[in-house]
């Protein structure tokens, strides 16, 4: 395992050498595979670059964070990348042999019909909304008439874990609605098509879409809130490398390229934060985590 800790510690320092001597193999392929808010967040953007600056090529699949998270850990599966908006859970874990690389920040989001005459919402009726208890857009100031729920499936993808933790403070709280997606995809175009509708997704997928996006507590997602900590549902962005599959060298590389100045000016212009320019969240996020975890237990 020593020799593991090593050679990925070798790898993250030679990257810009073979970089700069241009060593990396122009017909290399990466494969990444997951979840569609960290490939609107940055990831398209990240390829393209990284293409014409060496020629390695990434061939971006979808899935989902779960999908990201477990292709990669497989031996028998060609993914040599992994996107997720969520950690590994401890199920998922292999030891030192699989990392979860912190690239960017996103945000949860409240999304609606854009004809929704509601423009921000608290954080107690968030809540409310989840638990069952605020089923009529009234209660929220808006018109008479039936509050839709769009609630993606499972407890483990990455919208619907964060939403647990971040909105409910319990990671196995139950969800109860009539509309459930499989992914933020569809759920987003549901969302365009109704006018009752209301649903959590990432701010780098929704700002892509024709919905309207409410406060939160009187705060908008904004670049700047976000970063700051002021909109309160942020989370990290990961990118997933197995570093006994045969092209973890390449794919670190890749990694090292997005944590680099040049990889986050690129993210930064898409209009999302780098892990590192937030940095100062990360207190926040661990005591979040604390806090749900001692909040199952009670």
């Amino acid at each position: 395992m020593k020799h593991g800790i090593f050679k990925r510690n070798l790898t993250r320092w030679a990257v810009p050498m073979f970089l700069a001597a241009g060593i990396v193999q122009a017909e290399t392929t990466l494969k990444w595979v997951g979840c569609g808010i960290t490939k609107k967040a940055f990831m398209t953007e990240l390829a393209t670059a990284y293409e014409a600056k060496t020629g390695v090529k990434i061939d971006i699949q979808g899935g989902g964070a779960t999908r990201g998270i477990r292709e990669t850990i497989a031996m028998d599966s060609d993914a040599d990348m992994g996107g997720t908006c969520r950690f590994m859970l401890h199920s998922e874990q292999s030891g030192q042999a699989i990392k979860a690389e912190p690239v960017a920040w996103d945000a949860l989001v409240v999304i609606t019909h854009k004809s929704n005459t509601v423009s921000d919402i608290s954080s107690e009726n968030l809540r409310a909304v989840y638990r069952g208890e605020i089923t009529n857009w009234k209660q929220l100031g808006g018109p008479d008439r039936p509050l839709r729920l769009f609630i993606r499936k499972g407890k483990i993808s990455g919208v619907g874990r964060t939403l647990r933790k971040l909105v409910l403070n319990d990671f196995e709280a139950d969800i109860t609605s009539e509309y459930v997606f499989k992914s933020s995809g569809p759920l987003e175009k549901a969302v365009q098509q109704d006018q009752d509708a209301i649903a959590i997704t990432g701010i780098s997928s929704a700002k892509r879409r024709d919905v309207k996006v409410l406060s939160l507590n009187g705060k908008f997602p904004s670049y700047e809130n976000i970063k700051s900590g002021d909109f309160v549902l942020y989370r990290p962005l990961y990118i997933v490398v197995n570093y006994l599959k045969p092209q973890s060298d390449a794919a670190e590389q890749f990694v090292s390229f997005a944590l680099s100045d040049e990889g986050r000016q690129i993210i930064r212009k898409n209009g999302t934060v780098p892990y590192r320019d937030g940095y100062n969240l990360i207190q926040k996020m661990l005591r979040q985590n604390r806090k749900s975890f001692r909040d199952r237990k009670s």
